[in-house]
């Protein structure tokens, strides 16, 4: 078996079943599923991700709604937009970019969204149902990276896994994942002692620290499944760049029995899932029953 797990690959699968059930739903609902995408300001990084998310929206057969407004919006001009789109009903998800300015509360604008359009899975509702167990949404790369081990593994019950990071966005909806698949979950993070003997003991570690190649090969126990989360461009000499993960690919591949590479492994699987719960939320505010386990 290939050590590598290909994120592209089951994106582009992902991607397929959605367009599929996005032709089937336009025809029951006599509409095209949509997705909002607010984008504040001109942060370059944040413009490709938005310009990547209207293309794959447009190919999956739905709906793409943008709404770039300049970084010098007020607060209350963003969550009056966010309030129209909450109401209209040919908006099923609502993604506001992040990071916004700093004049803007992000918390506030987060919380401003109906849960029930809140695909990046951000909102405290949502949060709360999946620490509860509830349906909700979740966001889109701790759900693409339980995705990708489900797809090596199958069952995952029983396997000890390491989550390194805290994040409200990956590390902590990561553990709770892992939790509701009958893992016993370790989450670690800078302040854990011996951070390298936490993580040995680990059957999965998913590295989602922000700290370019810092899971060694020799934190690893022989046969490990790798999930790194991490997206760091670091200098390649000769003035270019090139993207790294958490991990040391280079000493943690021998090592382990699968892992991710970055770029082309977590990476791909973002937007795709976020398609994935544009479709269900078009399912849910609709009405329309639909069988989620081929999701």
């Amino acid at each position: 078996m290939d050590k590598r797990i290909d994120g592209k690959a089951f994106a582009e699968g992902l991607r397929a079943r959605v367009a599929s059930i996005a032709a089937d739903f336009e025809g029951r609902a006599g509409r095209q599923a949509g997705l909002a995408v607010v984008l504040v300001g001109e942060d370059p990084a944040s413009q490709v991700y938005v310009r990547n998310k209207g293309k794959q929206t447009l190919a999956c057969g739905m709906a793409s709604f943008e709404h770039k407004l300049p970084a010098e919006t007020p607060e209350a001009d963003l969550l009056a937009l966010v309030e129209q789109l909450n109401v209209d009903p040919a908006v099923d998800g609502i993604l506001v970019q992040l990071p916004l300015p700093a004049h803007v509360n992000e918390s506030k604008v987060i919380a401003a969204i109906n849960p029930d359009k809140d695909v990046d899975g951000f909102h405290v509702v949502n949060a709360g149902r999946l620490a509860t167990g509830l349906p909700g949404f979740v966001p889109c790369t701790p759900l693409g990276c339980v995705m990708l081990l489900k797809d090596r593994f199958g069952s995952l019950a029983g396997l000890d896994a390491v989550v390194i990071g805290r994040s409200n966005i990956v590390g902590k909806p990561m553990a709770q994942l892992l939790i509701a698949e009958s893992c016993t979950v370790t989450v670690a993070h800078s302040r854990t002692r011996d951070l390298p003997e936490v993580v040995r003991r680990a059957d999965i570690v998913v590295a989602a620290v922000g700290r370019p190649e810092m899971v060694k090969g020799d934190w690893l126990k022989p046969g490990a499944t790798v999930i790194d989360v991490g997206i760091n461009r670091v200098p390649a000499g000769e003035g270019k760049t090139r993207l790294v993960g958490d991990v040391d690919f280079a000493s943690a591949a021998p090592v382990a029995g699968a892992i991710t590479p970055v770029p082309g492994g977590v990476g791909p699987m973002t937007i795709a899932v976020l398609l994935r719960n544009t479709i269900v939320a078009a399912h849910r505010n609709a009405g329309i029953a639909l069988d989620e386990s081929g999701l």
